[in-house]
């Protein structure tokens, strides 16, 4: 990809993105963010899960 392609690339997701109403972003960004499994879960695996239930279960 040339650098003149890249930055029509850029250029036009940009666009894109500033052209949609705000509240219409805000949806989109709220569902990204829900769509997103948790941080302990993306970096650790199901370990953090496991304990949490273990222990909840004794409490």
């Amino acid at each position: 990809m040339s650098t003149n392609d890249y930055v029509k690339y850029l250029t036009e997701t940009f666009i894109k993105h500033f052209e949609l109403p705000k509240e219409e972003r805000k949806k989109l960004k709220l569902d990204r963010r829900s769509a997103r499994e948790p941080a302990l879960t993306h970096w650790f695996g199901l370990l953090p899960i496991s304990i949490s239930m273990i222990l909840k279960r004794r409490g």
